[in-house]
């Protein structure tokens, strides 16, 4: 039976905020930001100076360094960071800690669906979690659930590290001999028009661009938000939509040289269909690649590369050479 510091990981994080935080309002200026913050002192010994618009959605970020230095008359606006990192109010205390030990910050704030700020957590929740641990093997089970196992946290050997990350290599070793196979496969078009082997390189390198661009992206959305069916879905249909416009702007730049190089409108045609294919399958690969495996509880920091990567290969080849097949028949 899971031990209550461990089951307690589950609560809502809006349980566990305070809504005491420090606030500003966009239209202030830095003197009347610390006239407000000296009539009304925040509670609290982490203090970050928040600025909301008037529907009380966060618009930003004072560091105090700047609210101190600024001049009086200097809109908030100005010296406001805009890109904040908030947890979401479906959040759990468990994706709360991750945001901790992900961002390193000392305090969080708390937002709803619209961005309106809800409350703070800081790094006492966090510190509380682990003080509520006091056997081993519960503080082992914290960490493997946060996605970083109690041995990982402490340097590894080189051997431990080979043997967590081999296994996954593997996927790249046999998507390139699968590859290779593919491209036996479509040998009677390579001997009709040699210049389709001379642009493989190109179109493997930007589709597996776009497929380490979407992976990346879905392991930074990951955090905080636990993955689902839906979600997977309604991410993959949006980042297909990218692919489309990054592999059709591409596709169309090197069907334009291989035009102007070769003269062959065939392959430039097939450069056409099977660069924008591909990276459109690529972006989709490479989005839903971690969130599938976060959902069937394995690591996507390790794996989802990799995989993404094998696949998107594969697919691309399949693409560009059925394309080439039907032009030049």
């Amino acid at each position: 039976m899971p031990s209550a510091a461990v089951s307690h990981l589950a609560d809502p994080v809006t349980r566990h905020m305070r809504a005491d935080f420090a606030r500003l309002a966009l239209d202030q200026t830095v003197g009347e930001a610390i006239a407000a913050a000296r009539g009304l002192p925040p509670e609290g010994r982490i203090i970050y100076f928040y600025v909301l618009d008037a529907a009380g959605r966060l618009a930003g970020v004072v560091p105090t360094r700047r609210l101190l230095l600024a001049p009086d008359a200097t809109p908030i606006r100005d010296v406001m960071v805009t890109r904040v990192v908030a947890i979401p109010a479906a959040a759990t205390v468990l994706d709360a800690c991750e945001f901790f030990l992900l961002h390193k910050l000392l305090a969080f704030p708390v937002v709803d669906d619209e961005r309106r700020m809800l409350g703070i957590v800081d790094v006492d929740l966090y510190t509380e979690e682990l003080a509520d641990v006091d056997r081993r093997q519960d503080l082992d089970d914290l960490f493997q659930l946060i996605g970083v196992h109690f041995e990982d946290a402490h340097a590894r050997s080189p051997v431990a590290a080979f043997r967590s990350r081999f296994p996954w290599l593997l996927a790249n070793i046999a998507g390139g001999i699968m590859a290779a196979f593919l491209s036996g496969l479509f040998q009677a078009e390579l001997e009709k028009a040699v210049a389709l082997a001379l642009f493989v390189p190109v179109v493997l390198a930007l589709a597996e661009s776009v497929a380490i661009q979407s992976v990346s992206i879905a392991l930074q959305r990951l955090h905080g938000r636990p993955p689902s069916l839906g979600g997977i879905l309604r991410s993959v249909r949006h980042e297909s939509l990218t692919g489309m416009l990054l592999g059709a702007a591409s596709a169309a730049a090197v069907a334009l040289v291989a035009l102007a190089w070769l003269g062959q409108r065939a392959v430039a045609a097939a450069l056409l269909g099977g660069i924008t294919g591909g990276v459109v399958c690529a972006a989709a690969i490479g989005v839903a690649m971690p969130n599938l495996l976060r959902l069937f509880a394995r690591e996507p920091q390790v794996a989802a590369g990799p995989v993404a990567l094998a696949a998107t290969d594969m697919v691309t080849l399949v693409i560009y050479f059925s394309l080439a097949r039907q032009l030049l028949g």
